[in-house]
């Protein structure tokens, strides 16, 4: 045992020696006509109110097309959960909008459907939303149901029951899935004991939830003091204003207090590959995931531009190197996802049995590798060009803006902040990244989690050293 671990530290040190030296970049074909003007996403004016029992609102007008997206968040997602009810925030957002006291939920539905809308609710790690895009002429209705949601929420038991078998049908649809496998481990282990670690809820848990907590978990999460309302669209700022005073001004917020705002989870450190049996797979599926700066950091905008280069883009390192050059996958890629309190860098490869142990070591590679060189000048550029331009491309909706807005709210940011990610991205130097590759990739950081049949994934990680250990 401690010669495996002796050989699993060498594998985590050496891996990124000079005999491993970056590739050179292959020269682009002549004549290339030179990148088209970048167009950034303009960052809308925000009009910011607050009604008097707390309820916040942003209001941004868009005259033109007779549309209006709204979206109320509220503070309390997973992390809110109960300790013995794991993803009940799942459950209800599957119930909330399933009727009120006043109307069923074919009522909420046809009501919207006449307006040219319909309710979406979802559940994040830190947060609750309801989002509907009404037409204009139809946005008193749209308020007066979203708002009749947001209070007055029934949770009927038939309705409740049937959310209950579709849930956990759903639930048992994802975990047949190795991606889903991978994500919940991986999550298990960066996060440990942290409210993060919980992706989806349990089948013990969407079993035991009664209607009862979840009227009472309704009561505690959605109240004026802690939402916030975006509507994006074609609208007068003082009529919209004056409707949300009509539609949400009785809403009251309870005597208890406030879902607690989420601590910051410890950053773990691992010494092994945790597997996820999958007897007969015909492929493993390897994800490696450390803690990422949080949406308010500083240095997050150069942890996206240097995650662009790694392998958040089709052109990035990870992505030439395992598919384009060695054909070990097909669709491999990294991201980091955000969350209020932390985030996630989290890299994922789905590769043929044969070549798993190569494949987890070029991974291995490229996350030292971000580590250790300093990007090219093209590749600084092309990582910016396709975060600024992509984010353009995302916010076209009026819904896409509105979503974005609520979730810049739940993260304790200001309504300007939409605009200020893109011009920090085209800001982030060469040695922002190469500092951002030192601090949050290095492979000693990461946990690595390996889905796939037992035998192949022990027979392919014996030659690096790894000690393999069962995923929590």
């Amino acid at each position: 045992m401690l010669r495996r671990k002796v050989l699993c530290l060498l594998f985590l040190a050496l891996v990124a020696l000079p005999a491993l030296a970056a590739e050179k970049e292959k020269p682009l074909p002549k004549d290339l006509p030179p990148y088209g003007e970048l167009k950034p996403f303009t960052a809308p004016q925000v009009t910011v109110r607050k009604l008097g029992n707390g309820l916040t609102l942003w209001l941004v007008p868009r005259p033109g097309f007779p549309k209006v997206a709204l979206a109320l968040a509220v503070q309390g997602g997973m992390v809110a959960d109960p300790a013995d009810r794991p993803g009940l925030a799942d459950f209800l957002t599957e119930t909330v909008d399933q009727g009120t006291a006043s109307r069923t939920a074919r009522q909420i539905a046809e009501e919207l459907q006449a307006v040219g809308g319909d309710l979406e609710a979802t559940a994040r790690a830190d947060s609750l939303a309801l989002t509907v895009s009404v037409l204009s002429s139809g946005l008193g209705s749209g308020l007066s149901v979203l708002a009749d949601v947001a209070q007055h929420a029934s949770f009927p038991e038939s309705e409740v029951e049937l959310a209950r078998r579709n849930l956990a049908d759903s639930l048992r649809a994802q975990e047949a899935q190795p991606r889903f496998q991978a994500a919940r481990a991986l999550a298990r282990l960066a996060f440990g004991p942290h409210p993060y670690s919980i992706i989806a809820p349990t089948q013990e848990s969407i079993a035991a939830t009664t209607v009862a907590e979840l009227r009472r978990e309704f009561a505690r999460r959605f109240r004026s003091d802690g939402a916030v309302l975006v509507a994006v669209g074609d609208f007068d700022v003082d009529k919209i204003a004056a409707l949300a005073e009509t539609h949400f001004g009785k809403w009251r917020a309870p005597a208890s207090a406030p879902v607690s705002a989420v601590t910051e989870p410890a950053a773990g450190r691992y010494r092994a590959v945790f597997a996820v049996a999958r007897e007969g797979s015909v492929q493993t599926t390897i994800s490696l995931g450390a803690l990422a700066p949080r949406r308010s950091n500083a240095e997050y905008a150069a942890a996206r531009v240097a995650n662009a280069i790694y392998g958040g883009t089709f052109t990035s390192r990870l992505v030439s190197n395992i598919r384009e050059e060695k054909g070990y996958t097909y669709s491999p890629g990294s991201s980091i996802q955000a969350r209020t309190a932390a985030g996630l860098l989290r890299t994922i490869a789905d590769v043929r049995n044969q070549v798993t142990g190569a494949a987890l070591n070029e991974i291995g590679y490229e996350l030292n590798r971000m580590a250790t060189t300093a990007p090219t000048a093209e590749e600084l550029l092309r990582a910016q060009r396709y975060l600024v331009g992509s984010a353009a491309i995302s916010l076209q909706s009026r819904g896409a803006v509105a979503r974005e807005l609520a979730l810049i709210w739940v993260d304790g940011l200001p309504p300007g902040h939409i605009g200020s990610e893109n011009a920090a991205i085209q800001q982030v130097t060469a040695e922002d990244v190469s500092a951002a590759g030192r601090k949050y990739f290095p492979l000693s950081r990461m946990a690595i989690v390996a889905v796939g049949d037992e035998k192949v994934i022990g027979s392919e990680l014996e030659p690096l050293g790894l000690e393999i250990q069962p995923a929590p």
